[in-house]
């Protein structure tokens, strides 16, 4: 008997420029998807839901076939048992929040399940008890996909799938929806596929990545390593490395937060700009590798804030530049560092060079 939780695919579906050819296996609690726009992402999505048909292949969750095109077989969109978010929620707006969870249960309620236990649970997790009498054209863009998102957990899906669904928030939204995501993926022991091109989100919240380019799988693995793996590889993916590293709120200080980077927070303590109460709880903090500045003496007279003493372990090429990882005290995830092969040789920075990361307060954000 196959793990009721694996996602078995083998897919060939024609498109208007390419066919979006896919064989993977996945048994990761949260699978990325991720590519630029136009890379086949949504199309996978919405053929695994069974809403786009034409596709050639087999598709399977555990043991339960739905679709074999050898066999003629496939079950229907509504049959598969699945919580889907699109990017726009695709809610009812003239009715309030709690009619828009209630959606789903009657799925929930054939399967046995508790409906009104499993709802309270929802509205818990994604804090939605104050939203319940509020009709959903009043709600903003983060409310209104807190309630997509607990309509599609109260129908009591097998398999959750996530199409960009911060995508059309701003930055600020996006960042304060992320510990939600975080939440449903340790409070729900179903698999969830989330489609993204945002390399803060993925690193932040999935097992395994798998990376598309015009209807193939270029890389698949842990998200940062094949983050870089695809950044070696496509000129469009040159960019994509970022640090997402656990963190611990330690204390604010003025128009200041300070937090202690590495797992056990017995990392650097780093300086950034002061965020609110309900954000400083936040586990991950995200400092893009271009932000960084490798110095080989310890660097005097900087307005900046954070000057961090490391070691470079390894030096990897990211398209055009190179990214130095370096090893931090206290921390289990190497920095990655961008740097011109110019300053690889002015510097020479090798393996082993001990330096100062010099990294600006307004560099970091949580997430």
């Amino acid at each position: 008997m196959s793990n009721s939780h694996e996602i078995q695919a083998q897919l060939n579906l024609p498109l208007d420029r390419y066919t979006l050819s896919v064989e993977i296996s996945l048994s990761r609690h949260v699978t990325g998807i991720f590519g630029i726009s136009g890379s086949g992402k949504t199309s996978l999505l919405e053929t695994i839901a069974g809403l786009r048909r034409g596709a050639q292949g087999m598709l399977r969750l555990g043991d339960d076939v739905w679709q074999d095109t050898s066999r003629k077989t496939f079950l229907a969109p509504e049959r598969r048992n699945i919580g889907y978010v699109p990017q726009d929620g695709l809610l009812f707006p003239h009715r309030n929040v709690r009619a828009n969870l209630t959606l789903g249960q009657r799925r929930a309620r054939l399967q046995g399940q508790d409906v009104e236990a499993l709802q309270q649970e929802v509205i818990a997790l994604l804090e939605l008890d104050k939203l319940l009498e509020r009709r959903v054209d009043t709600l903003s863009g983060g409310e209104r996909q807190r309630v997509a998102l607990g309509r599609a957990l109260c129908s009591g899906p097998r398999l959750l799938l996530l199409d960009e669904p911060l995508a059309a928030l701003d930055h600020g939204m996006r960042r304060r929806l992320l510990p939600f995501l975080r939440t449903i993926r340790q409070s729900f022991d179903i698999p969830m596929l989330l489609v993204s091109h945002d390399p803060i989100e993925v690193q932040a919240l999935c097992d395994d990545l798998v990376v598309l380019r015009d209807g193939q799988v270029v890389a698949r693995g842990e998200p940062r390593v094949t983050l870089m793996q695809a950044s070696r590889n496509a000129a469009e993916f040159a960019h994509l490395i970022e640090n997402v590293l656990p963190c611990r709120f330690d204390h604010h200080e003025g128009e200041a937060t300070l937090v202690r980077i590495g797992a056990n927070g017995d990392g650097p303590l780093l300086t950034m700009p002061r965020v609110s109460d309900a954000e400083a709880p936040s586990q991950m903090v995200a400092i893009r590798s271009q932000d960084i500045i490798i110095s080989i003496p310890r660097p005097n007279g900087l307005s900046a804030r954070n000057i961090v003493p490391a070691v470079v372990r390894r030096i990897a090429e990211s398209g055009k530049k190179f990214l130095a990882f370096c090893a931090v005290d206290g921390c289990a995830v190497e920095l990655a560092v961008e740097v011109t092969a110019a300053s690889l040789q002015e510097l020479d920075i090798n393996p082993e060079t001990p330096v100062f990361l010099i990294i600006k307060a307004s560099a970091l954000e949580l997430c």
